[in-house]
Parts: C-alpha cells; sequence; structure tokens
C-alpha cells in the first residue's frame, strides 16, 4: 500500500509539472468468478461417476476445482459434520450411525437430495436386489407380504401365519410339501440390512430354521466371491431353494420373480424400466447429504453443483456413465425443489 501511495503521489506530481491534471487511480475490483472447491467425500463405487460430474460441471464453471476422496460410505458423514467435506456421496441409504452421527454434533439432520438410481445388475453399484427361485419351480411371483411372511418371523406386513413350505404359496404336486430353502447374503450387511427394511419393514427376526446367510470370501490373491454369487450357487443345486441376489448373477438355471408392494399386485419385474420408474419394490438409489443449518441457506456452490445433477445434463451424465440408472424428470423435479 504505501509503494502504491508513493507511486500515485509520483503520477500526479510528474503531471502537475507538465501542466497536466491526473486522472484519479481506480480502485481494484477482483473478478466477478472467484475459485472455489466442492469437496466430496463418499462411496467409492461412485468413483467414475461423480469424476464425470465434476468434468462436466467444470466445463460450465472453470471457477471450480473439486477434491475428490471416495474412500467408503462409512466415511461420507463424519467428513461432512466434521467440516472436511461439502458433500457426502452413498451408494445406499443412510444408516443409523450415520444420521445420529450428524444429529449428535450438529443438532440437526443433513438435507438429502437423490442423485440417481441403483443399478440394475452392476455389482457394488447399488444394485437392485431381486428373489429368485430354480428354474423348474413354477413360481412366477410374490407380494411383499409373501416374501415377510417366508423371511421374518415378526410378519409386520400382516399376513396371517408364517410361509414355511411351497404348498403355502399355492404349489401342488411333488412342490406342495417341500421346505422353502432360503439363501442370502449376511443379515447385517449393507444388502442385508436394506432387504430388511425395503421387505421386511426393518424385521431383524428371521425365519433361521431354513435360513442361509453368506459373507463376502476374500481370497489370497486379492479376488473376492461376492455373498451373492454364493446364494445364487446355492440355488442352482438346489430346486427348492429361494435366494436373494442380483440380476449380475442370473443364467438359465435359475429365474427372477416379479414382485408386488401391495397384496393383489401390481407386480413388477427387475428390469431398467421398473427400476427407473421406481415401481419395482427393491429398487435402490444413490443420494448426497449436505450441510445446511435450518434457516440458513446451503452453501451456494453446492447447491449450484446439486442443481446441476438434478438437470437433464446432470442425468445424460448418468445415463452415459452407464453404471448406475437417471432420474425420472418427475423426480429431478422433486430434488430440485428442496434446493430452492
Amino acid at each position: 500500500m504505501k509503494f502504491l501511495a508513493q507511486l500515485a503521489l509520483t503520477i500526479v506530481l510528474a503531471a502537475a509539472l507538465r501542466g497536466e491534471v491526473a486522472p484519479p487511480l481506480a480502485p481494484y475490483q477482483p473478478p466477478e468468478n472467484r475459485t472455489a472447491t466442492i469437496r466430496i467425500w463418499g462411496d467409492r463405487h461412485m468413483e467414475s461417476l461423480t469424476h464425470a460430474w465434476a468434468r462436466a460441471y467444470q466445463a460450465a464453471h472453470p471457477e471450480i476445482s473439486f477434491e475428490i476422496k471416495l474412500l467408503g460410505n462409512g466415511t461420507a458423514m463424519p467428513a461432512l459434520y466434521l467440516g472436511r467435506a461439502d458433500l457426502a456421496f452413498f451408494g445406499r441409504d443412510t444408516i443409523v450411525t450415520d444420521n445420529d452421527g450428524f444429529a449428535h454434533v450438529l443438532k440437526y439432520d443433513p438435507l438429502r437430495i437423490e442423485l440417481g438410481t441403483g443399478s440394475l445388475d452392476a455389482p457394488g453399484k447399488a444394485t437392485a436386489l431381486a428373489l429368485f427361485v430354480h428354474r423348474d419351480n413354477p413360481l412366477a411371483r410374490l407380494t411383499l407380504t409373501q416374501v415377510d411372511a417366508i423371511f421374518s418371523a415378526l410378519r409386520r406386513r400382516g399376513a396371517p401365519a408364517a410361509i414355511h413350505n411351497w404348498g403355502e404359496l399355492g404349489l401342488t404336486g411333488e412342490w406342495a410339501g417341500q421346505p422353502i430353502n432360503l439363501y442370502a447374503e449376511d443379515t447385517q450387511s449393507m444388502t442385508g440390512l436394506f432387504f430388511q427394511h425395503a421387505a421386511l419393514q426393518d424385521s431383524r427376526m428371521m425365519n433361521w430354521e431354513h435360513f442361509t446367510e453368506f459373507q463376502d470370501i476374500r481370497h489370497p490373491d486379492g479376488a473376492v466371491t461376492d455373498a451373492a454369487e454364493q446364494s445364487m450357487a446355492a440355488l442352482r443345486a438346489d430346486r427348492y431353494g429361494l435366494a436373494i441376489s442380483n440380476l449380475h448373477y442370473l443364467d438359465a438355471r435359475v429365474k427372477p420373480l416379479a414382485l408386488a408392494a401391495k397384496d393383489g399386485g401390481p407386480y413388477y419385474a427387475p428390469t431398467k424400466d421398473n427400476l427407473i420408474a421406481r415401481s419395482y419394490p427393491l429398487t435402490r438409489t444413490i443420494l448426497a447429504c449436505a450441510n445446511q443449518p435450518p434457516g440458513r441457506p446451503l452453501d451456494p456452490k453446492v447447491r449450484d453443483f446439486l442443481r446441476f445433477i438434478a438437470s437433464q445434463e446432470g442425468q445424460q451424465v448418468v445415463a452415459r456413465n452407464g453404471s448406475y440408472l437417471p432420474l425420472t424428470a418427475d423426480a429431478v423435479h422433486h430434488e430440485r425443489e428442496k434446493l430452492n
């Protein structure tokens, strides 16, 4: 500042010696587009999609940079409420430890925005769950009330009795007296917890007598045998089995069942269109959480980036990326309303 004052004085004196009147120095004007960084923590499976969103957004906003650390869902919410992240990206719904941790530290709830729909058959990408039977099984569909009565001892959906054998689902002949052997991922896994929430209304009391659960197997060479793959392998070897898995492991020896959220239908198969429309009951979502204190506006750079994701252009990025599925126009409108 001292140097600028001396320079201004020198200019004025020089002008005075020449008999000129020097114009006043213009005040400093900062550039309109100040640089800013959006910090994102969350699900490692969302790496490719998150970077694709960032590149597309930066094409129109080169002043914005991104710091992306996708180390796992469990790191996302702590990074948000401790101020190390602007956005927490989840490839699953938030769970009790996520929500309670945020509320304990900040005394209010985070803003939640759906970013897209889970995948149809890409492992780890919020894959839709499906119920499968052996190809020889004549059953084609189930209601969630029936699913609840098959898997849960509590029957919170109101079934009058537990369902233990195929005859209780209307099958006849050789099937009538055969027990339903259940195969699924570990009930304490994120997939298991999602199934219990979406199908069993959060019941943790399973019909254990005929239930076999699997965990991912990690081999010395680094390879992993997914629990969903093990569940499907067990079904292929058991004509009387019923497995929870996903379409990545579908082959000619098994078949998926159509599901109905309400008794009497309508029934929906696990297809791409039914997942996008959210008509299939076991569709999953991907979402973001942001820190917006009550009565205060969301950080403008965060709000604008979320508005980009919840736009035609942002959802086109989802479609091109290929792993996840986009939101419908109605869903996009609903999410944008949260940002107004």
